[in-house]
Parts: structure tokens; C-alpha cells; sequence
């Protein structure tokens, strides 16, 4: 499977390169003919896409390389440094063509269109939108942010180009050369594609939360197990593109042996392998209280304490030891309540209070996945 994505991104991104290469020969013969820095700038678009594609058969080349001591989880971020540059270009080209444009309304020069330059712009703009939704595509089938970049950076090409290709004909019709207005819009559109595909990256580089599709299809697969009674703290690290190394804590009753609780983890260690391709390196486990009927009555007490406070997302791991006096739980509150440490010391005292002769420990976890 790794073998077959490596090999479609480096086949797609070839294909990217030559087709670039045969429009900046034709563009760039056909710019300096007719005098059309627009034509010119349009052709070292395509230059600077023959580029990224380059960028991103190295990249995938370097991410594919296999794990060593200094990075035991791999390479596969290297895709996402990829990325932010053929982001960097994207960018790049589309000041160089607000540059470009502004000095051409600044210094206007008389083009010299004719019959050629409308049929070699024409095919190029076919062959951007064909090839940008290609590379696109694919790049979301194998998950290739690198290839999904250049191919929204082809996408736009064949937008300045079809600018280009508007200006030409007025000029041609009416005499009137508007190339240089077109080219701005066109230009402040890419540079807004770029900042948005260089925050993208940059996301992926710091971390994000998994997908929620993801992260709640594992939990409701853990939960599937006879001996799961609840999956939470699902933590998912990505390691790049479709390799996940992850923890998670379920709670399980409190009469089961360590023996049969080594045997359970990894049954959901080598399931959750097999249907998604993540490995739960670790299985943390929360006692269940199942000895004393009792205590279910004080769980759904502090409960009802707990959710009477507007914010708080999810209470578990509850655990009451009756020889030692200690009450356990976690709770997670959303990331969107102003100050999560004043609320949770707030929680905290009320179910002291409540339970003045008990220990009282309460873990202000993370919301880290749905």
C-alpha cells in the first residue's frame, strides 16, 4: 500500500512536470512575440509548477524512507514541510503576478496579439484545468497534501490564464488593453489560495485533532468488545499521511485479572490494526466499580453535579476505593469556556463539599478527539 501511494504521487507529479514544461516552452515563445508580459508572467506560473512538482517527488521520496534510530517513527512529516513549500511558491507566484501586473499599468506596452497567441492560450488554459483536477484528485485519493497544492496551483494558473485570454481578445476587438486589471484580481485570488494552503500546512506541521470520522469509528469498535464498558481519551498523533500511532483509556470492571486485561488490549490492539491502519501503542485501563451496588447511586450524584455546570463535554474513568476513602474521575471541558481551570476548581468544590470524608481527585483532561 505504501509502495502503490509513493509510486502514484511520483507518476502523477511526473506528468505534472512534462505538461508544464511543454506550456512555459509555447508561453513563454508566444509572450516575447507578442510583446505580452502577461503571457510571460503566465509562463513562469507554469515554470514555477513544473517546480512544485519536482519539490513534491523529493519530498515523497525522503518521507518513504524507512524508520531509524533518530526518528523510530519514520518520515513521513516530511510531506507536510513539502507542503508549506509548494505552498511558498503558490504564494510566490501570485505577487510576482500582482508585481507584474501594477508595472504594466505603471509602463503600459502595445501587445501584438494575433490568431497563434489565442489558440496556444486557449489549449493551455484546457490543459490547466485538466491537469489541476487530476493532480487535485489524486492527491485527496492518497491523501498527498503536496499534490492537492499543486493542483489547486495549476487550477489557478488556468484562471490567470483565462484573464490573459480576456485581455487578448478586447484589445484585439475593441483596442482597449486590460490585461494588466484582469491580472490583479486574478493575482490577489492566488495569494489568498496561497496563505490558505500555507496555513493548512502549517497546521498539519503543528498538529490538529484527528478527523472525527476517524476517532469515533475506533471508539465505537473498542466499545464493540464484551469486556469494554466505555473508550475515551482517544489520542491520535499523526505521523503523516495515513499513519497514526495513538493511545486510548477504556473502563473495564474492576473484578478482572491483569492476565485477562493484557489479553483484551491487545485483541483491540491488533482489531483496530486490522480495520483502520492505527496502531494503539497503549491501552490505559479505568477500574469500574461492580462490588458494591452503592456506589453507582454516589457516580450518578457527582454526575448530576457535574453536568448542572454549562461547558463541561464528558465525565468518566469514575472510580470510588472504599478502604482508602478516594473518589477518581475525569472530566473535559470545552476549549471554548473562557477560563477551563476557574470552572474545574469550582466543580472540584462542590463535590468535596459533598463528600466531605473522601479524597478527592478529578483530571481536567483534554479534549483532544470526538
Amino acid at each position: 500500500m505504501k509502495f502503490k501511494r509513493e509510486s502514484t504521487v511520483v507518476k502523477t507529479s511526473i506528468i505534472s512536470i512534462l505538461a508544464n514544461f511543454v506550456l512555459v516552452g509555447f508561453k513563454a515563445a508566444v509572450g516575447f512575440m507578442s510583446n505580452s508580459i502577461a503571457i510571460i508572467t503566465d509562463a513562469v506560473n507554469n515554470l514555477s509548477d513544473a517546480l512544485s512538482s519536482i519539490i513534491t517527488i523529493i519530498g515523497t521520496k525522503l518521507a518513504g524512507r524507512a524508520p531509524d534510530k533518530k526518528h523510530p517513527y519514520g518520515h513521513g512529516r516530511i510531506e507536510y514541510v513539502t507542503s508549506l513549500v509548494v505552498s511558498a511558491i503558490v504564494l510566490y507566484a501570485g505577487i510576482t503576478a500582482l508585481v507584474e501586473s501594477i508595472k504594466k499599468i505603471i509602463y503600459p506596452e502595445i501587445p501584438d496579439y494575433n490568431t497563434l497567441t489565442i489558440i496556444i492560450l486557449v489549449a493551455g488554459i484546457i490543459i490547466k484545468f485538466v491537469l489541476g483536477l487530476f493532480v487535485k484528485n489524486t492527491g485527496k485519493k492518497v491523501h498527498s497534501d503536496s499534490l492537492v497544492a499543486s493542483g489547486i496551483d495549476a487550477f489557478n494558473d488556468g484562471l490567470l490564464s483565462i484573464s490573459v485570454l480576456a485581455s487578448a481578445i478586447i484589445y484585439m476587438v475593441w483596442q482597449v488593453d486590460l490585461e494588466a486589471y484582469v491580472g490583479i484580481l486574478v493575482s490577489l485570488y492566488i495569494i489568498k489560495t496561497g496563505i490558505d494552503l500555507i496555513k493548512a500546512s502549517v497546521d498539519n506541521i503543528l498538529g490538529t485533532r484527528a478527523e472525527s470520522t476517524l476517532t469515533r469509528k475506533i471508539k465505537k469498535e473498542v466499545t464493540k468488545d464484551p469486556d469494554v464498558e466505555g473508550a475515551f481519551d482517544l489520542v491520535l498523533n499523526d505521523y503523516g499521511p495515513d499513519k497514526y500511532l495513538g493511545s486510548i483509556h477504556i473502563e473495564m470492571r474492576d473484578t478482572l485479572t491483569v492476565a485477562e486485561l493484557d489479553q483484551i488490549s491487545r485483541r483491540i490492539s491488533k482489531n483496530i490494526l486490522a480495520k483502520y491502519g492505527v496502531i494503539l501503542h497503549t491501552i490505559g485501563v479505568y477500574s469500574v466499580n461492580t462490588k458494591d451496588k452503592t456506589i453507582a447511586k454516589i457516580q450518578q450524584d457527582i454526575r448530576d453535579v457535574v453536568f448542572s455546570h454549562q461547558g463541561v463535554l464528558e465525565m468518566h474513568g469514575f472510580y470510588l476505593n472504599e478502604t482508602e476513602k478516594t473518589i477518581n474521575f475525569d472530566i473535559i471541558i470545552d476549549f471554548a469556556v473562557e477560563d477551563r481551570n476557574k470552572l474545574y476548581e469550582h466543580i472540584y468544590d462542590e463535590v468535596q463539599a459533598k463528600y466531605p470524608d473522601c479524597k478527592l481527585y478529578i483530571t481536567l483532561d483534554v479534549d483532544a478527539s470526538d
